[in-house]
């Protein structure tokens, strides 16, 4: 079991990095191919694009196959593009192999979510959920400081390393992972995948519960700095050290969210943790102290460390055949989600000047999602044990 948690624990923090090791290349980037500030964000959202469109696509391709030779060539296809990358002198061209690294980002970490339920013992899937968890935890932490560290002598830099790492990482996952075969031993075709998947109602309930949830949940994650800044007065470097802290309450959820479903047993624990958070998005906005907002913020993102991996355990129950597809199209339900409260956020923000509007809008997204998710019977023990095809 180490051995799996490892692997997809590098896995997802080596996908985590790359979204977030551009972001400090911009100003440089955005000077050598003179564009503005604002059309250089593109060099980001190229990346997003390429992975939120060809999620919906990559899971149906995988599931019926080997899952193992998906991620393989999966990381060979991002080590290229990203390698590349460090050779773009232009824009379009930097444009096109960030939207390729997305593209291939899409078919790799399907295969991490869809692959621990398969070769783990039932007793700790969750607990390895919650280490590939703590990857993209990790690299949301290091991933644009990694970035900065490696441009110090120049931008090519941390392109190049990233492009090794991964083939490192291709090779260890070699060695390392068995044949990752799915239930049956004949393909399925894409439609047939999807069908299958839109005749699921338990797996669809899911889903819409978990689109959201992440509506809710990333509309107050997006405005935490917005808030600090107009509130507490805080500087850009002051911003950056609280959400430092509070992305280390995310990544010690992840890792630790196993222990707990052992504890409580998952059904408990995944109400438990709803209702928590919840409450704490409620008192938020009636807090008037830094420090204060800091810590419940902090206990806010423990929560939300806590509950991803059940997000991934519960949707992966739904099913055996689809495993991939259900990962990728949770994977696009998160994007979805995270556009959506990019436009709703800005929209609260502004009607009630303060992050009041914001905090209450996700306590009530999430009470939404609860409804949905007891309405399918997700907190009744049998709910979780039972697979639809």
């Amino acid at each position: 079991m180490r051995r799996y948690s490892l692997m997809f624990f590098l896995t997802m923090f080596l996908i985590g990095t790359d979204t977030f090791l551009i972001s400090p290349l911009l100003p440089t980037l955005a000077r050598m191919y003179g564009v503005s500030t604002s059309i250089s964000g593109w060099m980001v959202s190229a990346y997003a694009i390429g992975y939120a469109c060809f999620a919906l696509i990559s899971g149906p391709i995988s599931d019926g196959r080997n899952r193992k030779k998906v991620m393989i060539w999966g990381l060979l296809a991002f080590s290229m593009s990203t390698f590349l990358c460090g050779f773009s002198y232009t824009f379009p061209a930097m444009l096109f192999f960030r939207f390729l690294a997305g593209v291939s980002a899409s078919f790799v970490t399907p295969q991490v979510w869809a692959s621990i339920p398969v070769i783990v013992d039932k007793k700790h899937i969750v607990k390895v959920m919650g280490y590939a968890t703590a990857g993209l935890s990790v690299s949301q932490l290091v991933g644009i400081p990694i970035g900065s560290y490696l441009a110090v002598n120049s931008w090519h830099t941390p392109f190049f390393v990233i492009s090794g790492a991964a083939l490192i990482l291709l090779i260890s996952n070699a060695i390392a992972l068995p044949e990752l075969e799915f239930g049956h031993k004949f393909k399925t075709s894409f439609f047939k995948t999807y069908t299958s998947v839109l005749h699921n109602s338990k797996a669809l309930n899911y889903l819409f519960a978990y689109l959201i949830f992440q509506t809710g949940s990333f509309t107050a994650i997006t405005f935490i700095s917005t808030w600090f800044t107009n509130s507490f007065g805080l500087t850009l470097t002051g911003v950056g050290t609280a959400m430092i802290a509070i992305g280390a309450g995310n990544l010690i959820g992840s890792l630790f969210s196993g222990n707990l479903v052992n504890r409580m047993g998952l059904e408990k624990t995944f109400l438990f943790e709803l209702i928590a958070l919840i409450t704490l998005y409620l008192i938020l906005p009636f807090i008037t102290t830094f420090w204060l907002a800091e810590i419940v913020l902090t206990l806010a993102f423990l929560f939300n460390g806590f509950i991803f991996p059940i997000f991934m355990t519960t949707l992966q129950s739904t099913t055996i055949n689809a495993r991939s597809t259900v990962s990728s199209l949770s994977n696009a339900a998160m994007y979805f989600g995270e556009t959506l409260a990019g436009i709703i956020g800005g929209v609260l923000f502004k009607q009630f000047h303060s992050y009041l509007g914001i905090s209450i809008f996700a306590a009530l997204m999430i009470l939404f999602a609860l409804l949905v998710y007891a309405k399918s019977g997700v907190f009744k023990p049998e709910a979780n044990n039972s697979i639809e095809d």
